[in-house]
């Protein structure tokens, strides 16, 4: 995945410098919805269809959109429909939301629980959190009772790993050691 995300980046860039002059955050919900509409089935068959042309690729891609599109974001999806280059949506906005976060200074945290959280319980350790990171986190929390118990948190390359799953994991690498 390395070459998408190599190819993306570039687009990802000067996307993010457009929307950094005008709305950003009217951007970050537009380029949201354009990576969820570009990794639909029928959108990545119709942008790989050879008897389909890059222009009526555009068209029909832009129709689908709920957004207000901008004369911006037209020609974004026009330069993507030439180069042949729509299903990289989904990779350029992940580098769009990157860009985004490290412009703010925050990080998306993803919280893995064996037990469902209260959003008292979220805001409690997102609080934590964001002391041990020193920046502000976006938590996601999702449930996996296959930790037994405790919690599992990534924050970008950095992973904290409580869960008694973990724990009984090094356990037995050290008793079998």
């Amino acid at each position: 995945m390395a070459e998408l995300a190599t190819i993306a980046r570039p687009y990802a860039e000067a996307l993010y410098r457009v929307a950094k002059s005008g709305n950003l955050s009217a951007w970050s919900e537009l380029v949201a919805e354009m990576a969820q509409a570009a990794a639909h089935p029928d959108v990545v068959a119709l942008a790989h269809n050879p008897k389909v042309s890059a222009g009526q690729t555009a068209e029909a891609f832009l129709s689908v959109l709920k957004s207000t599109v901008t004369a911006e974001a037209k020609n974004f999806i026009n330069t993507l429909t030439e180069y042949d280059r729509l299903t990289l949506l989904p990779e350029i906005a992940a580098q769009f939301h990157t860009l985004q976060n490290a412009d703010t200074g925050s990080a998306d945290a993803e919280i893995v629980s064996a037990f469902e959280m209260s959003d008292a319980q979220v805001k409690e350790l997102a609080a934590t959190l964001e002391k041990k990171f020193g920046r502000k986190l976006h938590p996601t929390v999702t449930v996996d009772s296959s930790l037994i118990g405790g919690v599992r948190i990534v924050v970008g390359d950095q992973v904290l790993d409580t869960s008694v799953r973990a724990k009984l994991q090094q356990m037995h690498n050290a008793l079998t050691a």
